[in-house]
Parts: C-alpha cells; sequence; structure tokens
C-alpha cells in the first residue's frame, strides 16, 4: 500500500481492537494477568466481553472512547476524503504524470517521499511560490520554486472585496478542489482573524485560490501543470497527517535590500502599510533563520505574535 493512498478501515479497526487489548492488559484489574484468549476474544468483537469491560472499568472504557474519537474516526474520515480526491480525474491524472518526477526530485534533495509536511511561501513582486518539505531533523528544506502565472492588484493586503489584490499575510489551506473552474485548487482562508480586525467590519471578500490556468481575480495561477505538482504534494502531506498546510504570502523578500529600500521609500507616506510590512519581516525572518514554522497569534489590534 502506498503511503498517499485510502487507509484500509479494517486495518483501523483491527488497530482499534489493539488499542482495547493494550488498554485492558495496563489496567491489570485485580492484578490478574491477561489471558491471550481474552485477547482473541476482543478482536473477534466479542461483545459479551465488552460488557463487562463496561461493567468492571468504567475508565478504560472513556479511554477506549477517547481513542475512538480523536484517533480512529479522524483518520477514517481522512481516508475518505483522499478516496474521494482519488475518484477525481484530474487528481489521477496528476498522480499518474507527476508521482514518479516528483519522487526522483526528492531522492536528489535527499528529502523523505511522500512528504510529512510541505510549507508553501509566496512573494507577489518577485512572482513566485516556493514549496518546502519538512526534513528529519524538524527543518524545512526547499524543494521548488514555481512562477506564479499572472498577477492583479498591487502590492500590499486585500482590505476589501473586489480590490483585486492578493492578500498579504499568515494562511493556511482550507479547502482542496479537484473539481475547480480552473483546474485544481487550493483554498487559502483569506481573511483570518488580522484580516477582520484591519478591515474594520467591512467586506473583506474571499475566494482565494492557488489554481491551474492563467486567470486571476487576486489568486495565484499556476498554470494547469504546476498545479498538478503543488496539489498533489499537498495530498500527499493531507493524508500523511499534516491537517493544516501553511501558505505565507508576502510582498516581496524581505532580505532583497534592494527591492526593501526602494518599496520603503515608495511608500514612505504610507506608515501603517510599513508598519504591516515590519510585522510581516518579522515573521519571515523567523523562518530565514531557523527553517522551521514559528507559531503565530493576532494580537487585539491584528498584529502578528510570533514564538
Amino acid at each position: 500500500m502506498r503511503k498517499y493512498e485510502p487507509i484500509n478501515t479494517c486495518y483501523l479497526l483491527t488497530l482499534f481492537c489493539v488499542c482495547i487489548c493494550c488498554l485492558k492488559y495496563r489496567s491489570n484489574i485485580a492484578r490478574k494477568s491477561f489471558a491471550p484468549s481474552y485477547a482473541e476474544d476482543l478482536l473477534i468483537h466479542n461483545h459479551h466481553n465488552l460488557r463487562t469491560l463496561k461493567h468492571n472499568n468504567p475508565k478504560i472504557v472513556r479511554q477506549l472512547l477517547f481513542l475512538l474519537f480523536v484517533i480512529v474516526i479522524p483518520q477514517l474520515l481522512q481516508a475518505q476524503n483522499l478516496e474521494a480526491q482519488l475518484n477525481s480525474p484530474r487528481v489521477l491524472e496528476a498522480r499518474s504524470t507527476k508521482d514518479l518526477s516528483l519522487q526522483r526530485e526528492f531522492e536528489k534533495r535527499c528529502i523523505a517521499y511522500p512528504p510529512t509536511e510541505i510549507y508553501l511561501r509566496a512573494f507577489k513582486k518577485e512572482g513566485v511560490l516556493e514549496v518546502w518539505a519538512k526534513a528529519n531533523n524538524g527543518e524545512f528544506v526547499k524543494f521548488k520554486e514555481y512562477p506564479i502565472c499572472y498577477t492583479s492588484g498591487k502590492l500590499g493586503p486585500k482590505r476589501k472585496q473586489g480590490d483585486m489584490q492578493v492578500p498579504e499575510g499568515f494562511y493556511t489551506i482550507s479547502e482542496y478542489n479537484p473539481y475547480s473552474s480552473y483546474y485544481l485548487s487550493l483554498r487559502v482562508d483569506y481573511p483570518n482573524h488580522s484580516d477582520r480586525i484591519y478591515g474594520g467590519g467591512y467586506a473583506l471578500g474571499g475566494d482565494i485560490y492557488i489554481h491551474g490556468d492563467c486567470v486571476t481575480e487576486g489568486c495565484l495561477p499556476m498554470t494547469n501543470d504546476k498545479i498538478k505538482e503543488i496539489y498533489w504534494l499537498a495530498l500527499l502531506a493531507h493524508n500523511n497527517g499534516q491537517i493544516d498546510v501553511p501558505i505565507h504570502i508576502f510582498p516581496y523578500r524581505f532580505n532583497n535590500t534592494k527591492n526593501d529600500q526602494l518599496e520603503t521609500a515608495k511608500h514612505q507616506r504610507m506608515p501603517q502599510l510599513l508598519a504591516f510590512w515590519d510585522n510581516l519581516r518579522t515573521g519571515y525572518y523567523y523562518f530565514e533563520q531557523t527553517h522551521r514554522l514559528p507559531n503565530i497569534s493576532v494580537n487585539g489590534d491584528g498584529s502578528y505574535s510570533f514564538w
């Protein structure tokens, strides 16, 4: 079974039964040894023994319910979600045309494949989207840069509906759409809490995606060929347990001194924008210096904190 394929339901249920056995053994009721025959009874769904377990030790039952709802059910839902994704001809095409080449490229960079976690980082002025993958030491390694096919708006955050702006800030992927009007698309969870505070209650818009094709109204179009790779990598990471794939969008690379001086001078009469960029700069350099993702929270004034 490939790691990115749907997890077998029978495997998960068997794992759950093994958890029952382990917890029962751990409880060691009345200091008696845990008979192998009892474990076998559990594994063949002996309901009498389960009722006995509930009567003798309700704490164990609570632990089992915790395992069921926190571990087993989320895994089943995740598998069902991926299975639904693989029903899409576009996702199947992405797998058939990109999986092997991606695997070889990861091997050349000494990165485990399929990835356990990925990180997306976009720069509006440079017009690139970076894909990073988590290495065994916990740090992220840059896998590839993809050119953004077309951009709308200008540098600066998105603050209202219909302004054609690409957002700037710290987001995650909230939706995988295999039936997009733009081939495949990954939804950015704009507006986030910071955007809502800065937006002051006005309509902020939404429906910001990383998608195929080469047209946009505030999104990041990557062309159909490039989105196949990006979408498939995001699915692999999601199937490996990464619930939230981060996507951080910056106006430009803050370590590019020339661009930094140019844009600072160009917007010197916009102190609020420069203060916002200074805040983004802190998060940018946190990752640049550590290659680890920061923990991020939003303050009451809409600014971000990093640690």
